[in-house]
């Protein structure tokens, strides 16, 4: 018999029955009913109830196990009586008489208990990860990564992509100030950089000749934390192509993104037409270039209908360059109430508030209430309900001024309209390419024009596009948008020495510049280098929503906290001095 297990925890049934077997788990449960001892044990793969009383010899030393021990049991199969038959689990027609035990590891007092799925602070089941990890739902979850991870490696190979692994230690990236470095022993005051991504690795394998890569690529950047967003490091789904067009990458992804939440997806249904959205209009229909479709609201612009009109804030701030007045609607939402919840909501964001009008039915027919339908008149006011497309029962709320300063507000109210509305499908995956990204743009205090996405995309245009206002640039870089995630980004690249020189001038960054940043491309462009594009999608974020968490850390199985710590390890930690004197490298003291 082997050492440990005959049998795994969701192996045995019906047809075992009289069979002598040997499990290893973790003691998941007891129950003490009075001389007979229940033990639910659990491993990897699933739970076998474990039955013993004083007959039998283990019975003295099983009284002594408790929660989460590790142990060994010997015993017979019996089959359960048909009212004790527990058809949730596969073992649930059977279980394990104890003739013996071993313990294999016992466990001190838990910090956190893994039977029950209760709730803790995030730093205990951070700090103790390796028994939060015990838990079934947190355990199905790291089981689903993997699964994805597999399912995506196998669909990219079935479209003939060749997995090449790129370098971890390399050159500081283009946003160096989120680069972690690594100091080098071997040339002293230099310093190499973990990759915020293979962007330019992934190029010059393409220039190198192969035609289609892709890897399960791990990135490292220093960000500030978010729910989504993991502050050290992530996994990503990296691939690129040669002579390909920006749809062609679209071919290619769509399937395997589409297939996978297929099949990951509980029943969930996906979207198979994927419309393609641009920036601008996305901005302008969900105040997000990341929309959330299950939402099927669309805002829109309704400035002509407040110019001149009664309302003199909406008036008076169309008279100044630049501004706009949007409406959101809102179905089924006509009653005061509501209208008041959502103006406070617009409140607690930062605005005064927002504008609303409801149309209810008062017997004689449709009425147009709120301030706002007072203000404008009943004239102006069908008209906005008749653009909207809106009846009886329904409202519109309104924003106004300069689309930065409320844009943001608008798109999380529109979430929250269809939320509280009911008109969110929460049952479904919408995805949606956004596409035509402006290529720079300017702060708006000193004006001065940067990139505003991937400096490596190829502008719409080629180099003539180039010769005129940077602002109206548009790139060909694309993300796709799932429920209001970002879950990829990519471009067809800018592959040609004359137009990436050119680009970076506009952003202020000269050709010595340019060659110093990026010599390896630069050089490698000028070595007959093919079109080529692709994107990378981000592996963490997709199990997020597959698991159908809301924080990040669910799906990651050893994440960081909030301020980028590992409380499990100690990380970040103070060096030895020995490490420092080697590295020729001195700590200063926090700034007072």
């Amino acid at each position: 018999m082997h050492a440990y297990r005959t049998h795994t925890c969701a192996d045995l049934n019906a047809s075992n029955v009289g069979d002598t077997v040997r499990l290893s788990g973790w003691v998941h449960r007891v129950r003490d009913h009075g001389g007979v001892l229940f033990i639910d044990l659990r491993d990897h793969y699933g739970i076998t109830q474990v039955l013993c009383d004083g007959d039998s010899a283990a019975f003295a030393e099983l009284e002594k196990v408790r929660a989460e021990w590790c142990i060994r049991i010997d015993g017979t199969v019996k089959a359960r009586d048909a009212d004790l038959v527990n058809s949730k689990i596969p073992t649930g027609e059977i279980e394990v008489y104890a003739r013996g035990m071993e313990v294999l590891g016992a466990a001190k007092e838990l910090p956190l208990q893994v039977f029950g799925e209760q709730e803790y602070p995030e730093e205990t089941r951070l700090r103790y990860r390796f028994l939060d990890l015990r838990r079934e739902e947190l355990h199905n979850n790291i089981v689903l990564r993997s699964d994805v991870v597999r399912d995506l490696r196998q669909r990219m190979w079935d479209q003939g992509f060749n997995e090449f692994q790129t370098p971890i230690i390399t050159a500081s990236s283009p946003e160096g100030a989120r680069d972690f470095l690594v100091p080098s022993r071997l040339h002293p005051g230099k310093f190499y950089a973990l990759p915020q991504a293979p962007q330019q690795f992934k190029q010059l394998i393409m220039v190198s000749g192969f035609d289609k890569y892709f890897q399960i690529a791990p990135c490292f950047r220093d960000e500030d934390p978010r729910a989504d967003r993991s502050p050290t490091d992530f996994y990503q789904l990296d691939l690129e192509m040669s002579f390909v067009s920006q749809q062609d990458v679209f071919d290619t992804i769509q399937p395997v993104m589409q297939g996978c939440f297929e099949r990951f997806g509980g029943g969930r249904t996906v979207n198979t037409e994927w419309p393609q959205i641009s920036y601008r209009d996305a901005a302008l229909w969900y105040g997000t270039d990341k929309p959330d479709l299950r939402n099927p609201i669309k805002m829109q612009v309704v400035s002509d209908h407040f110019a001149g009109s009664g309302f003199a804030i909406f008036a008076k701030l169309l008279e100044q360059d630049g501004t706009e007045i949007r409406a959101i609607p809102a179905p089924k939402g006509g009653s005061r109430k509501f209208c008041d919840r959502m103006n406070a909501f617009a409140q607690k964001e930062g605005l005064p508030g927002m504008g609303y009008i409801f149309w209810r039915d008062q017997g004689q027919g449709m009425e147009a209430a709120g301030p706002l339908a007072k203000n404008i008149g009943p004239e102006r006011t069908e008209a906005i309900r008749q653009q909207l497309g809106l009846g009886v029962g329904d409202a519109a709320f309104f924003l106004g001024g300069k689309p930065s300063a409320f844009e943001r507000v608008a798109g999380k109210a529109r979430v929250t309209i269809g939320e509280e509305l009911g008109l969110t499908d929460k049952d479904s995956f919408q995805f949606a390419w956004i596409v035509d990204f402006p290529m720079y743009e300017a702060d708006e205090e000193t004006g001065k024009i940067d990139f505003s996405h991937n400096p490596f995309s190829m502008p719409q245009g080629g180099l003539e596009a180039l010769q005129g206002d940077p602002l109206k640039v548009l790139g060909y870089q694309y993300d796709l948008a799932c429920n209001g995630y970002e879950l990829i980004s990519g471009a067809i690249r800018n592959h040609k020495p004359e137009i990436m020189f050119k680009a970076f001038e506009l952003a202020g960054y000269g050709e010595e510049e340019v060659r110093k940043r990026f010599g390896g491309m630069v050089n490698a462009f000028q070595y007959g280098a093919p079109p080529h594009g692709g994107c990378a999608a981000g592996i963490d974020r997709m199990v997020m929503l597959l698991a159908d968490e809301a924080n990040i850390r669910e799906v990651i199985m050893f994440p960081m906290n909030q301020r980028a710590e590992d409380l499990m390890m100690g990380a970040p930690s103070e060096p030895m001095n020995e490490q420092l004197r080697e590295l020729r490298l001195r700590v200063l003291p926090p700034e007072s």
